[in-house]
């Protein structure tokens, strides 16, 4: 009798253990039944379920990560390799409408639509765009295109990343010395608008000190030059360096060694 109770109690265990599972953080689940869907989401936390005619089907609604390695074409008919990772997540609201029409191997149809997105973008652009500031808005017309198809189907593509980008061997040569002509001329041009405002400033600062001339020369009278003579040559007699100050008789004071003298 011990020995019949204790299957009885394991099978028990059993089916109990069996009938639940735990849906953890970052994972919905949905039972299905007879192959039905439930139209209840399950959040984190434990369900329970007749194994004899039910499951629970788990899935992740954080952001994933797929990484794809494939050759971009490009506005001038090159193949150039790239290797892109898509972030993406699963619409809480939606992921039973994703396993029903799609199942749980949405990641090919997430690959494909990419495929077709970015041919229809990068064929616009020029292979050194790829290697440029135009990288940031490729992949925003590549995540815009996705978005389009897979948003209504219940998949969310927050970000699409072109995170190595390897052109052929004399492309890139000659991409990169296009490059290094176009910083050369930008260089120059920036030279030549800095020579150019230097050459405005000096005629500025030219004109100013003539202006300031013209002014002057035109408010000394005679009277005024007499007056400024006269204030030098008295500057000059206190200075104990000053002994003889001769002038050319144009000036009106003549003022001896001894600094006391002074003569018309």
């Amino acid at each position: 009798m011990k020995s019949i109770a204790s299957i009885f109690l394991a099978s028990i265990l059993l089916c109990c253990a069996s009938s639940c599972t735990v849906i953890r953080p970052g994972e919905v689940g949905i039972k299905q039944r007879l192959g039905r869907l439930s139209p209840n989401t399950h959040l984190s936390g434990r369900v329970w379920f007749n194994p004899f005619n039910s499951r629970v089907i788990k899935t992740s609604i954080q952001t994933s990560n797929l990484e794809l390695n494939l050759n971009l074409p490009t506005k001038e008919g090159v193949s150039v390799s790239a290797h892109i990772s898509i972030l993406y997540r699963l619409n809480t609201d939606s992921v039973k409408s994703v396993i029903k029409h799609i199942g749980l191997n949405y990641e090919t149809i997430i690959a494909n639509v990419f495929k077709s997105a970015s041919a229809d973008v990068c064929s616009k652009y020029l292979a050194k765009d790829l290697h440029s500031g135009m990288r940031s808005e490729i992949e925003k017309g590549i995540l815009a295109k996705m978005s389009e198809i897979l948003t209504q189907r219940g998949i969310i593509t927050e970000a699409v990343l072109m995170k190595s980008i390897q052109l052929p061997a004399g492309l890139s040569s000659s991409i990169e010395q296009k490059l290094q002509a176009e910083q050369d001329v930008m260089r120059m041009e920036f030279l030549i608008k800095q020579t150019k405002l230097e050459a405005e400033r000096k005629v500025i600062e030219a004109k100013g000190q003539s202006d300031a001339q013209k002014i002057l020369s035109e408010g000394l009278t005679e009277q005024i030059i007499k007056l400024r003579s006269i204030e030098a040559f008295k500057d000059l007699s206190n200075s104990n360096n000053a002994k003889v100050i001769i002038t050319d008789g144009k000036t009106p004071f003549l003022i001896g060694q001894d600094n006391t003298e002074i003569k018309k």
